[in-house]
């Protein structure tokens, strides 16, 4: 089976799109599929990432403005110089809807989407949304054909390997806190990371042992790796060990959107910063269940916010543990499966 996937990753839109496709791609491949990725050439994307891990990149070249028609005309293009039927063309990408998919799916065999988003129709014959959201059963209601699957909700959440080996040994945390992880994905547009090194300076928080990861689509990069060395704190870079560290970690400091999830599934207490809009309606929703800390929307939150509230979490171990619990019930995946629900449907066809 031929799969194609189309998705991006930039400095301004992150990486976290790139990432769940190659989780899935991933998996997909164990699974004797043959996976193509499409994507564009912009500031800091992961093209070259992908392809170290295993997998083709069919580079797409835009003009300076974003066109859903074109982009379609490009990825069929690139569906027509592949030598072989694409049986599954699978779109993660904000700025793709129903537009885009009638054209490219008369060239491939289904289309699937994902999306957490819920703003926009589709025209797929599966749709994937791993978010929480206290209404997540009828979000898509109208935006999606009568005969499409629906895969909606955190047991659904796509993983990485590393996540499912590190939950074996995962235990609720005990609300002290004695390592902390920042990490607010692979580009932090908001430079939210330097913020919290920045508290944690003034604080003169040193008996706590912290690391910090980046990606290498953080703009940012070398500063933060000199306050680090500066501040004696570990610093990681573009690293396939983030599950290690969340598995370790006491508290966390992070964005919402799909690290938020995984931290869950890791019951890792985690005060959340919201840095794009799509992130606010998830964050708002996992916070009220009692799975995250939402210290509200980036360009409100200053280095004194983050200051206040990691001296309120080392003074709250209840809360924290509580957080813990709230995280592991909220990502329910306590049923076993060889082989992922959603894989499975793609298998089937």
């Amino acid at each position: 089976m031929n799969i194609l996937f189309r998705v991006d990753s930039s400095v301004e839109i992150g990486t976290g799109h790139v990432m769940r496709c190659l989780a899935l791609a991933k998996m997909l491949k164990d699974a004797g599929c043959t996976v193509t990725f499409v994507m564009r050439v912009c500031p800091g994307d992961l093209c070259d990432y992908v392809e170290s891990q295993g997998f083709s990149v069919f580079r797409m070249f835009h003009g300076a403005h974003f066109s859903q028609e074109i982009d379609a005309q490009l990825t069929i293009e690139m569906i027509q110089q592949c030598n072989e039927h694409i049986d599954w063309c699978i779109v993660d990408h904000y700025q793709l809807d129903q537009r885009w998919e009638e054209q490219v799916k008369k060239y491939v065999g289904k289309m699937m989407v994902i999306d957490d988003l819920a703003n926009r129709p589709h025209d797929c014959h599966l749709l994937l949304d791993q978010n929480y959201y206290k209404n997540m059963k009828r979000r898509y209601d109208g935006l999606v054909p009568k005969n499409c699957r629906l895969f909606l909700g955190p047991k659904y959440i796509i993983l990485r390997s590393e996540f499912y080996e590190a939950k074996k040994s995962v235990k609720i945390r005990g609300g002290h806190v004695q390592r902390m992880l920042i990490f607010f994905g692979g580009s932090d547009p908001t430079n939210e990371t330097e913020k919290v090194l920045q508290a944690l300076r003034d604080l003169h928080f040193t008996h706590v042992k912290v690391d910090v990861v980046v990606g290498n689509a953080n703009p940012k990069r070398s500063q933060i790796q000199e306050m680090c060395l500066e501040m004696n704190i570990n610093y990681h870079c573009q690293i396939n060990y983030i599950a290690e560290l969340m598995a370790q970690a006491d508290l966390s400091f992070g964005a919402g959107g799909v690290t938020m999830w995984e931290r869950c599934f890791l019951g890792l207490p985690s005060i959340v910063t919201i840095v794009a809009e799509n992130q606010r309606k998830s964050t708002e929703d996992a916070a009220e269940y009692g799975a995250i800390w939402n210290l509200g929307w980036h360009g409100d939150v200053k280095v004194s916010d983050y200051a206040d509230i990691l001296n309120r979490a080392i003074l709250s171990p209840d809360k924290l543990t509580y957080m813990s619990e709230k995280a592991l019930e909220l990502i329910d995946n306590k049923e076993e499966y060889t082989v992922h629900p959603v894989v499975q449907a793609i298998l089937e066809g």
